[in-house]
């Protein structure tokens, strides 16, 4: 039985969503990161980083969001496009953008203290800043080819991610992911899915969801 170790509303809901998309038994952990549980033994064991997600398949431990998700939707032959080709490529492209580039600058956003404890409020106007600019190479990849998913027509595996990033924006003081002209119609389409419905329900999570 695979494993999820989670925190609601983390990076976890990536593989959550994919995992009730490709309909794979599994079983959610729940990880009390307000109470520290992932910076002490025993999870240090399955990720020494103190992260959140991991997934434990069998004998193997897999943490990192982008790699959880690839090594899913391998398993399952599903919802990623056919190893060499040009749109593999650009799934690598996107996932990786979204794990290395955008999630760092939200992580600054949410802790700007961990980068300066002396200026907090300016890192924190300057990450936001960062993240918008991004937002708009996400909107403006829509815009592109005009599709309905990231990658085109076909619902993906990069979706999942993209969307927990997006969200994560919800609370944002001034503009939001769901403000922009492609990306708002772009997540209510992924809101639509029942596989991310029964994420929010089993997660116990609230409006707004994006």
């Amino acid at each position: 039985m695979i494993q999820l170790h989670f925190s609601p509303s983390s990076a976890a809901m990536a593989p959550h969503f994919l995992l009730r998309e490709l309909d794979l038994p599994h079983e959610l952990v729940r990880v009390d990161v307000a109470g520290g549980e992932h910076r002490r033994e025993p999870y240090l064991q399955l990720n020494p980083n103190g992260q959140i997600p991991v997934l434990v398949d069998g004998d193997l431990v897999l943490h990192q969001t982008a790699a959880i998700l690839l090594h899913l939707s391998d398993q399952a032959g599903r919802l990623l496009p056919a190893v060499g080709t040009r749109e593999r490529a650009l799934a690598y492209q996107w996932l990786i953008w979204l794990t290395n580039t955008l999630q760092p600058a939200l992580i600054n956003y949410f802790y700007p203290e961990r980068w300066d404890a002396e200026r907090p409020a300016q890192i924190k106007a300057q990450a936001e800043a960062k993240v918008l600019a991004m937002l708009q190479q996400l909107d403006d990849q829509l815009a592109r080819h005009g599709q309905p998913w990231l990658l085109g027509p076909e619902f993906t595996a990069v979706d999942c991610m993209a969307f927990t990033l997006c969200r994560w924006t919800r609370n944002f003081a001034g503009k939001k992911a769901r403000d922009f002209a492609h990306i708002g119609p772009y997540l209510q389409r992924v809101l639509e899915r029942p596989a991310l419905q029964k994420v929010f329900e089993v997660e116990g999570l609230a409006a707004p969801f994006c």
